[in-house]
């Protein structure tokens, strides 16, 4: 059964190829030949077009990625001390894994803050947690690594490639759906013209 299944998809792939051959079959229709033109130019221009879509896409996020990386040169982390317990996880059920509580810092620039911090669940008073602030002593969250820069990159390429393919995969299938229409037009049209000489009335 297994060997039948392979049979019949080996014989629709060599079909499908077949159908697409640039040959002088006489079978082969206007419309065949441009349906094939259609589908090397598509198939050319994703292979021409895929590299240098990844690349900018990879280097415009890599270019996002080193601007934020020069801000963030002068976030420091800073040892905050907690005002108020945070409240205790609820048993059963879900809950979040921070909670907010007031807590105090002291900025880069040396000024006092005062104000809510995320902290995990039960965090008593008096206890100290890092905290990434701004030179000003403002919140922050912790910097990109250079591992993250490195796969957001990547994910951005790999993006931008699926989009240009399912891109070029639209405009194939209508490009085909067009063609349809042409043949069908084409097949009523030669029925048409034929059809009365098969036909003898009663």
């Amino acid at each position: 059964m297994d060997a039948r299944r392979q049979t019949i998809r080996v014989t629709r792939l060599g079909r499908f190829v077949r159908g697409r051959r640039p040959d002088r079959n006489p079978l082969r229709r206007a419309s065949d030949r441009a349906e094939t033109a259609v589908l090397a130019l598509l198939l050319v221009a994703f292979l021409v077009a895929a590299p240098f879509t990844a690349l900018t896409s990879g280097q415009w996020a890599l270019a996002g990625a080193r601007q934020a990386l020069a801000q963030e040169a002068s976030w420091r982390q800073v040892p905050a001390l907690v005002l108020k317990t945070a409240p205790p996880g609820q048993d059963g059920g879900y809950a979040a894994l921070d909670s907010q509580t007031r807590a105090r810092w002291t900025a880069p620039d040396g000024k006092v803050i005062t104000g809510e911090i995320p902290v995990p669940l039960g965090t008593a008073a008096g206890a100290t947690v890092p905290l990434w602030v701004t030179s000003d002593g403002q919140l922050a969250d912790p910097p990109l690594q250079s591992s993250q820069v490195t796969n957001d990159a990547i994910l951005a390429g790999s993006l931008s490639v699926i989009v240009l393919a399912t891109l070029l995969a639209a405009i194939g299938m209508l490009a085909r759906r067009a063609l349809d229409k042409r043949r069908m037009a084409a097949w009523d049209a030669e029925w048409r013209a034929a059809g009365p000489r098969w036909t003898t009335r009663a």
